[in-house]
């Protein structure tokens, strides 16, 4: 007999609208993504960075709103696995559960590195204390997991402060671009096609959609969701809408900061300082000190909103056998997938531990190459997850036209086009040009296969488990 706590699910009503939102933006870091994948957007398409930024905008915008359309359909915290099994069938949506584990867990691993660089860092310049980025990225890593532990509220409430801080320093900046250039000098030169469809603009777009990974955990909140057929969609339009306009904005009052220089050139030459020192210039120095500090927080934010959504994910395939079935317990007090939760910190430390023994660089090595990984592998999901859409409404009928055909056709259509992108310019992803990192992309295969082949073991002892019920 299974422990009762096995049996519980996750709280139920617990996040309304706000609270999942604060959850999605935060992985997407519009700080750390502006400081971070801006400068890369700036130095490969030029001028025309906030044009590219729109364009990615729209391809998501359009796949969102099948996404979100099934969604209604669809609740479960099982994310794309259970939208492609839906859509696609089971056997593919195994195939994508596996894809998902893969891309999570990569681009998890490889943010606690980034953290654990910021960190170390931070520590040596403002407290003097030398740190190494090992014993900062062991003891982020088990203070993520402590929050994933408590009550899911405890960690949304959290990631709303820390999301506000680091929009409102960036919107500082916005306010006080336009404020000095004054509205009648103000151009839309960013948008124009003659600077948006450059040479560079297939790197760049890459770099841009890589901005927006993490939107599609709306989903992994669904059964924690005060009303999931109207929290989740809405949840899914609103942080789409909000990360869009607020990249696609701040990248313009860049471009604007920088308009009588060559902004290719300068972002290419110092891609660490370019939007640093456009801020010490408008706003002053104070306010770039306090970037910095933000800088971190967001990152943390980010681990927080990853390592939420994962252990759900956990959670979820554990259901269904498709992980361990002790994964599907639940916390008696906090109703959170704890056991999940203590896995993920575990098999993070494996990760984190390969790197470490090997005396990797926590940037060049960790961070870029798992992320690069990460993100092609997530980028393939939301190509899934459009197919997946499409499948559903023809199956079922049970969304319209455009929101079960067109649109996640349309969508689909530009995801498939940034997975190839991200496999031709996978070197630049990464920043490693040779050796068995270029070989990573198999591993989404591989993590398809495994998934595959999984599903089938599942499906047995799914089919043992009910015949002894």
């Amino acid at each position: 007999m299974q422990n009762d706590s096995a049996q519980q699910g996750l709280k139920p009503k617990s996040l309304g609208v706000s609270d999942i939102v604060f959850f999605v933006i935060a992985a997407a870091a519009p700080l750390g993504a502006t400081l971070g994948a801006g400068p890369v957007v700036f130095a490969m398409g030029g001028a025309g960075a906030p044009g590219i930024y729109l364009i990615a905008s729209l391809v998501l915008l359009l796949f969102a709103i099948g996404f979100a359309a099934m969604s209604r359909h669809v609740i479960s915290a099982g994310g794309f696995a259970e939208l492609v099994s839906h859509g696609l069938g089971r056997p593919l949506g195994n195939a994508a559960g596996g894809i998902a584990l893969l891309a999570y867990i990569a681009i998890l691993a490889g943010i606690y590195g980034q953290f654990a660089a910021f960190g170390a860092e931070l520590s040596s310049s403002l407290a003097g204390i030398q740190a190494d980025w090992r014993f900062v990225a062991l003891l982020i890593i088990g203070f993520v997991g402590f929050f994933g532990y408590l009550d899911v509220k405890v960690s949304a409430k959290m990631l709303g402060v820390l999301m506000i801080l680091e929009i409102l320093i960036l919107v500082i900046f916005d306010v006080a671009v336009i404020a000095k250039t004054g509205i009648e000098k103000l151009n839309w030169n960013g948008f124009l096609p003659s600077q948006v469809f450059t040479p560079g603009l297939g790197v760049a777009l890459m770099f841009a959609f890589c901005c927006f990974v993490g939107f599609e955990s709306t989903t992994l909140y669904s059964e924690e969701a005060k009303n999931p057929y109207r929290t989740v969609p809405l949840a899914t339009y609103v942080a789409i809408a909000i990360i869009g306009i607020f990249y696609t904005f701040t990248t313009w009052c860049i471009g604007i900061a920088y308009e009588n220089s060559d902004v290719q050139t300068i972002a290419g030459a110092d891609m660490v300082n370019f939007v640093f020192n456009a801020n010490t210039q408008y706003v002053g120095p104070l306010s770039t000190d306090v970037m910095k500090l933000l800088v971190v927080s967001s990152i943390f934010a980010v681990l927080l909103s990853f390592h939420n959504a994962l252990s759900r994910y956990l959670f979820a395939l554990a259901r269904s056998h498709f992980v361990p079935t002790s994964l599907s317990r639940v916390h008696p007090k906090h109703a959170s997938p704890h056991v999940a939760s203590v896995t993920l910190s575990g098999a993070t430390v494996i990760v984190i531990g390969a790197f470490m023994f090997a005396n990797s660089d926590p940037i060049q090595n960790l961070y870029m190459w798992m992320v690069g990984l990460g993100t092609l592998a997530i980028l393939v999901l939301q190509t899934l997850g459009a197919a997946a859409v499409v499948g559903f409404t023809l199956k079922t009928k049970k969304c319209n036209s455009w929101q079960g055909l067109l649109a996640p056709t349309l969508g689909g259509g530009g995801l498939a086009l940034a997975v190839f992108l991200a496999l031709k310019n996978f070197s630049e992803l990464t920043g490693t040009k040779e050796g068995f990192v270029t070989y990573l992309p198999w591993l989404v295969l591989i993590a398809a296969l495994l998934g595959f082949l999984n599903g089938y073991r599942a499906k047995d002892k799914l089919h043992v488990t009910h015949a002894a019920a």
